[in-house]
């Protein structure tokens, strides 16, 4: 075991996979710029040379689809778009042609290709470079969808992306990457499909992801001094979901409350809903609850856009309103994070 942060562990993933597989090869705007994608390609293109970690063109529709052509012809490429926005160009190549080729094709054709794209608030980027995709993916069948929390995770889930045969979109929050985590020197793959309970509690459970786990971990501290105790179920992988996991800790506690890093309306958020209603509504004790960020595009400025995302703070609060409990008089530290920006 190593202490390492997120950026670095995909880094290790990606290299090991590498060594095993000469197949792979990682490419995307910057992956072969001296910042090394917030350090997530550190150390790749001095180890593999050129033909196998480079920079594309701003293009990328083009550039998505020369991934799912090599990945047709046998090769497994990994596209990093360092701002999942421009993927919206993309989504044609990713979900109208790698998402249903095996389909199309009696399941004798695989396009083993990995997206990662990185969201995120942060130094005040703006209605364009602000936004989360990952209802997107979720809704096309055809495509596997992971957001890593962790730098455990992170290592373990691309690792397990790019031996997977089939086109796997990783979403990683670029305020993640600076988190370190004990991280395994050697190869492992996570298993798609499984959440985890970061947290144990049985008065309200908390579903998050990626980054809003640690704002609901951070929150469920603060509660636990109040004599309050949320279990927090993370996912990461919302394709395939781990249904059964969040079933029991709804069963268990009565009440869910959700925080997904996106807009609420027709989002992840909502479909973990419409499956809790289904499935658990006889362990319901009062409505759902539903946190993610205001209905408006993420605006510039630093005050405002800690209003636009949902914290700790605000967690708590909804919480405290769950149980029908008054506000607490002692205010909820909020988290820091050490990501300034690319530039």
């Amino acid at each position: 075991m190593s202490v390492i942060n997120y950026g670095y562990a995909l880094a290790q993933g990606l290299i090991q996979s590498m060594e095993r597989d000469p197949n792979v090869f990682v490419f995307g705007l910057g992956a072969d710029d001296h910042k090394e994608l917030f350090g997530s390609v550190k150390g790749v293109l001095e180890r593999f040379g050129p033909k196998r970690c480079f920079d594309t063109a701003i293009a990328e529709n083009g550039m998505t689809g020369v991934a799912v052509g090599a990945a047709i012809a046998g090769l497994k490429p990994v596209h990093v778009h360092i701002r999942a926005d421009f993927l919206y160009l993309a989504l044609d190549q990713i979900l109208n042609l790698a998402a249903k080729w095996r389909y199309m094709f009696g399941g004798q054709m695989n396009v083993p290709i990995v997206i990662r794209a990185v969201i995120g608030r942060s130094w005040g980027q703006g209605a364009q470079h602000s936004q989360s995709l990952q209802s997107f993916f979720m809704h096309v069948p055809g495509v596997k969808l992971v957001m890593p929390t962790t730098a455990y995770d992170a290592k373990g889930y691309l690792t397990a992306a790019i031996a997977d045969p089939n086109p796997v979109v990783m979403i990683e929050h670029r305020i993640l990457y600076y988190i370190n985590d004990e991280v395994p020197d050697e190869y492992y793959e996570l298993p798609f499909g499984k959440a985890y309970v970061r947290k144990q509690g049985g008065d309200v459970t908390i579903v998050a992801n990626s980054y809003m786990v640690t704002e609901a971990l951070k929150a469920a501290d603060f509660l636990e001094k109040q004599g309050i105790y949320v279990e927090v179920v993370d996912p990461v992988s919302l394709v395939p979901l781990d249904e059964e996991t969040i079933l029991d800790s709804v069963k268990k506690t009565g009440k869910l409350l959700i925080v997904d890093c996106d807009w609420a309306t027709c989002g992840v958020s909502a479909e973990i809903a419409a499956i809790v209603a289904e499935k658990g509504f006889g362990s319901l004790k009062q409505p759902i609850q539903r946190m993610g960020s205001a209905h408006v595009p993420c605006p510039v400025s630093k005050n405002l856009e800690d209003e636009f995302y949902p914290n700790a703070r605000k967690i708590v609060w909804k919480v405290y309103e769950m149980l029908g409990k008054d506000l607490p008089k002692e205010d909820v530290p909020l988290l820091t994070h050490q990501f300034k920006g690319p530039f």
